[in-house]
């Protein structure tokens, strides 16, 4: 069982950055697909962006294009968010997420629904507010 643990959360003020990461509790030899979400109060969690195995691909949700970026540390469990041009809409807890490879899958592939990843981290606040 992997535990994932984010960090990086913090208030900042509408036009600001941040960046969050996440890294596996434990080292490990397995290598996942990485992702991130985030969940407003009294929301459903929403998908934001996704990362390949072999991190050759990226895809995005359509609320952050272009201001988010994902990034992975080469083929160990761990990924970045960087946030860019934060808005207040932007407030909400954010998840990392894990996807243990299976045979089916290619290291190319990026998964977008809370439903194709196996582990999750507890989460990280994010607050964006003047």
């Amino acid at each position: 069982q992997v535990q994932l643990v984010e960090s990086g959360g913090e208030l900042v003020q509408p036009g600001g950055s941040l960046r969050l990461s996440c890294a596996a509790s434990e080292r490990t030899t397995e290598t996942y697909a990485m992702g991130w979400f985030r969940q407003a109060p009294g929301k459903e969690r929403d998908f934001v962006a996704a990362i390949s195995w072999r991190g050759d691909r990226k895809n995005y949700g359509n609320s952050v294009k272009g201001r988010f970026t994902i990034s992975r540390n080469g083929a160990e469990s761990r990924s970045s968010l960087q946030m860019n041009s934060l808005k207040p809409e932007d407030t909400a807890v954010y998840y990392c997420a894990a996807r243990t490879r299976q045979a089916r899958d290619s290291v190319h592939d990026v998964y977008t629904k809370v439903s194709e990843y196996d582990y999750w981290g507890q989460g990280t606040q994010v607050t964006v507010s003047s």
